[in-house]
């Protein structure tokens, strides 16, 4: 979904209400049912609904594309080789995106209730969003000639909003996700750890990786293990800004570059929406 519909609220606050979710792989047993409602959520082509039985898409290693906003992946467990450790990825809606600062022109914000969203009235398509997540999430639709978006998880903003849980979490049948305030479901991520050391690592990641994220994980061997990156606590978008001074240290200034970029898109906009032209926005 886009932020357009969430222009009523402010961008890029940190509330203290915002809304998080515990992710416990320990729990998950691969069924891909959220990968299913996710698509079904946001209007995306879903194929053949058996095809979700299917366990051989875990053979390779899988990213979160513009046709599948999460996946689920699937990794040995060295505990109990009987039972692999599936684990879902998504947008990890951080507290403070690297996304964020790295878009030159405002697309990208932080909602109050956690969600990081994307207005495609604003996007110039320059993908710095792409080259700044320490996560590598956001996609380009490469494959659309015109208007093409930048996709990734919206938190089922729109969802939410009417107070409905996100969808891949309501269709969850063994309850691997655990939504609600982000410092409630902290605490239980901690609580489920001094209950059962011998099951988790003594690690929640996103608690402090790039200073914190509204999804955390709890697993039972080393995130890095599960195709997770090795993050410094210190917030991304440092780097992100870094990547801007880089860009514009050798070329021409940058409000010069945001006003080319600005009526190139504008007129492209223009001719796609006049009536006719299929002009296809999604929600």
């Amino acid at each position: 979904m886009t932020a357009s519909s969430a222009e009523a609220t402010h961008g890029n606050v940190l509330s203290p209400d915002r809304k998080g979710v515990l992710v416990d792989t320990t729990v998950c047993v691969g069924c891909r049912q959220c990968e299913l409602a996710c698509k079904i959520a946001h209007d995306l082509p879903t194929g053949d609904v058996e095809s979700y039985h299917d366990r051989s898409v875990f053979k390779s290693m899988r990213r979160p594309s513009d046709t599948a906003l999460t996946v689920v992946n699937e990794f040995r467990n060295p505990k109990n080789e009987l039972l692999p450790i599936n684990v879902k990825v998504q947008c990890m809606h951080c507290d403070h995106p690297a996304c964020v600062s790295a878009c030159i022109v405002g697309a990208l914000k932080k909602q109050e209730n956690g969600a990081v969203l994307w207005d495609s009235g604003k996007c110039i398509g320059c993908r710095y969003c792409m080259v700044a997540c320490p996560f590598q999430i956001p996609q380009f639709q490469y494959h659309r000639a015109l208007q093409p978006e930048i996709r990734k998880c919206d938190f089922c903003y729109s969802r939410t909003s009417e107070g409905k849980l996100p969808a891949c979490i309501e269709i969850c049948p063994v309850e691997t996700m655990t939504y609600g305030p982000l410092s409630e479901v902290i605490k239980i991520a901690r609580e489920k750890i001094r209950r059962d050391p011998d099951r988790f690592v003594d690690h929640i990641l996103g608690e402090r990786e790039v200073n914190g994220t509204s999804w955390v994980y709890l697993a039972g061997r080393a995130f890095t293990e599960l195709g997770f990156p090795n993050l410094p606590y210190e917030p991304a978008p440092g780097v992100s800004e870094s990547i801007q001074h880089g860009i514009f240290a050798y070329f021409f200034p940058p409000v010069m570059y945001f006003s080319l970029l600005g009526t190139v898109m504008w007129l492209t906009k223009k001719n796609s929406d006049t009536p006719g032209t299929g002009s296809n926005d999604h929600a």
